[in-house]
């Protein structure tokens, strides 16, 4: 699947090889702001993402020297632009539902600056490394506004209430150091190995069972709204599933036989 490359005007950038698909968000003289266009595009990158087989695992990240800075105001300026309500219900909501419903691995390469919704947006992906350099901010308060794209509800599960209320409510600039620290990102790593150490871990999720892997998201997602007990019953249930699948049965071949598992999603 390729798509949006070398193409005219082109706001989301699409490319895949070996089960991994790269999603390069691609406004990079607007530090990559989210225009409609380009919201309305990327919600159909991940619709598509999900009903394509081959891929298995997803990168996205950024073209030029940010990740995404967000909504673009500019445009808030338009006669016509929609209500505040209705544009994060209408266009950014949905997307955040697409990434989480992704029955496959996202990880964000964090290229530069995210901030407001592209703070969001990364914090949507199930796992983030950065380069040295980039930066997490919630610049929402800054503009009257409140953080919103699920960031109230990622920011408590990824680095707890406290960090979280500082980082909405203060809004000053998280460095990849100290998103380290507090458990933002999982690695930090200069400019120039970000792709290349993105893949890396892309391609081992995509070698991965993909059944088991949807599901272990799924878990992971739901796990929140659960007693220790209903957990407990969920994780067998989804076990039973992931039991039954001819992925199961080849690992434990491969295991076996001492040779690499060989998974087909079946």
């Amino acid at each position: 699947m390729t798509s949006g490359e070398g193409s005219a005007g082109a706001t989301v950038l699409v490319a895949a090889e070996d089960g991994v698909a790269t999603v390069t968000l691609n406004r990079p003289d607007a530090l990559n702001s989210l225009t409609v266009p380009m919201k309305q595009e990327l919600l159909g990158v991940f619709r598509r993402l999900e009903r394509d087989a081959s891929v298995r695992a997803v990168i996205l990240t950024g073209a030029g020297r940010a990740f995404c800075a967000g909504q673009d105001l500019r445009e808030r300026q338009e006669p016509d632009a929609a209500p505040l309500g209705e544009e994060v219900r209408e266009r950014y909501n949905p997307i955040i539902r697409a990434m989480r419903s992704l029955p496959k691995p996202s990880v964000g390469a964090i290229n530069g600056v995210a901030a407001g919704a592209g703070a969001s947006l990364a914090f949507a992906c199930d796992l983030r490394i950065a380069s040295e350099g980039a930066t997490f901010v919630l610049g929402f308060g800054r503009v009257g506004l409140v953080p919103d794209s699920g960031a109230t509800w990622f920011l408590p599960r990824l680095v707890g209430a406290a960090r979280a209320a500082e980082m909405a409510l203060i809004g000053d600039p998280v460095a990849t150091d100290e998103a380290l620290r507090i458990g933002l990102v999982s690695r930090v790593v200069a400019a120039d190995e970000l792709l290349g150490a993105a893949r890396d871990i892309a391609a081992r999720l995509a070698a991965s069972a993909p059944r088991a892997v949807a599901l272990t998201k799924r878990a992971l997602d739901t796990t929140w709204d659960r007693t220790l007990d209903e957990a407990l019953d969920y994780e067998a249930q989804l076990q039973d599933l992931a039991g039954r699948t001819a992925d199961h049965a080849e690992g434990m071949a491969a295991f076996l036989e001492k040779r690499p598992p060989r998974f087909t999603g079946e």
